[in-house]
């Protein structure tokens, strides 16, 4: 679908810092991250791991560990500054009800001693204020809505006993059984076989349209994004640092660390050569980042690069990036040749949909 950025977003996080104390030592996980996420979209958040992808999201329904928390930033959503909020009763009248989550792992989301029907149940307990037989009726009807069949035989049955996609059918049933305005998935295909990965992508797309819900993405795999978004933020050593629509990242992106995560797209490799990788590691956030946080593992960077932190350049009304390439002061730089290949080897639809 078409993203209307010209309307209100309806979360909008500014400045965001998170830190987590590990050992007595204090680590910057999110470094002044801003983000808007606007009605109806799928927005998917890229970038290699530990870049801050699920830190941040897992922010905005109150899951991060006991030891990190949001010191820096406002997170604005339905009136309220979720970033202020302090305790478990503060979270409970979002999480579940307006704001959710598909976590990466069903094995690990699903209690292994506790009937499947009766999770679900309970979500719906939790969050709908309904009991009993008329909550387990809501339980069965979700098992239907979400593909899983037989569901009153199944809805007594233990997680062991279902496949890897059909855990991750439950997972989302039991995320989606309230009706949340923003569905989180963090990896949600992961673990999963190439078909059954087609199967979950197209049952949540399937989900979001019938519920009227605005999904958030969490993934490194390009493909994924390439199948499902309307935008794209891509994120690094804990910082959004390009923001675009699909086609906008995939054909005309700016930041140097999209680039390289788009050079290393399997499709653009050549028959008997190695597929380029990202040289390097990201930055230790126990310590200051100076200038731009990918300049290290740039190999052209510009000298400013290692002195000073770039702000947002716009390239279009709908496409930022954070990267001294584009102060009119830079030295003209040319986006490399892989990205001059992409754009000829995949298709993009009309809305900006990529079919690749």
């Amino acid at each position: 679908m078409a993203v209307d950025m010209t309307k209100e977003p309806i979360l909008s996080a500014r400045d965001v810092e998170i830190m987590f104390t590990l050992r007595g030592q204090t680590l910057r996980a999110i470094r002044n991250c801003s983000l808007d996420l606007y009605e109806g979209e799928t927005l998917a958040i890229v970038g290699e791991s530990g870049s801050g992808k699920s830190v941040f999201t897992k922010s905005f329904l109150g899951m991060l560990d006991a030891n990190g928390k949001i010191t820096g930033g406002t997170i604005q959503y339905d009136g309220m500054d979720l970033a202020q909020f302090k305790t478990e009763k503060d979270w409970l009248s979002i999480r579940g009800k307006k704001i959710s989550m598909v976590m990466q792992d069903p094995m690990t989301s699903l209690n292994p001693l506790k009937k499947i029907g009766r999770q679900i149940q309970e979500s719906i307990e939790l969050n709908q204020g309904i009991k009993g037989a008329e909550a387990k009726k809501k339980a069965i009807e979700m098992m239907v809505k979400v593909g899983i069949t037989d569901p009153e035989r199944r809805f007594e049955q233990y997680p062991h006993e279902f496949s890897g996609g059909m855990r991750q059918r439950v997972v989302i049933a039991i995320a989606v059984a309230c009706n949340p305005q923003i569905l989180i998935c963090d990896e949600p295909t992961t673990a999963l076989d190439v078909t059954i990965q087609a199967q979950i992508l197209n049952l949540i797309r399937d989900l979001q349209e019938e519920l009227h819900m605005t999904v958030i993405y969490i993934t490194h795999d390009l493909g994924v994004v390439a199948n499902v978004a309307d935008r794209v933020a891509v994120m690094y050593a804990g910082q959004i640092v390009e923001t675009g629509l699909i086609n906008e990242i995939f054909y005309d992106p700016w930041h140097p660390y999209t680039w390289a995560l788009l050079s290393s797209l399997p499709q653009l490799g050549v028959k008997g050569q190695e597929l380029p990788a990202i040289d390097g590691t990201p930055p230790n956030l126990f310590y200051e980042v100076k200038g731009d946080a990918f300049a290290p593992r740039n190999p052209h960077a510009l000298a400013i690069d290692f002195e000073e932190e770039p702000p947002f350049f716009d390239v279009s009304p709908t496409h930022r990036a954070k990267t001294w390439y584009l102060d009119p002061r830079a030295p003209k730089i040319e986006q490399p040749h892989t990205i001059q290949k992409l754009r000829q080897s995949m298709n993009v639809g009309e809305e900006g949909q990529t079919n690749g």
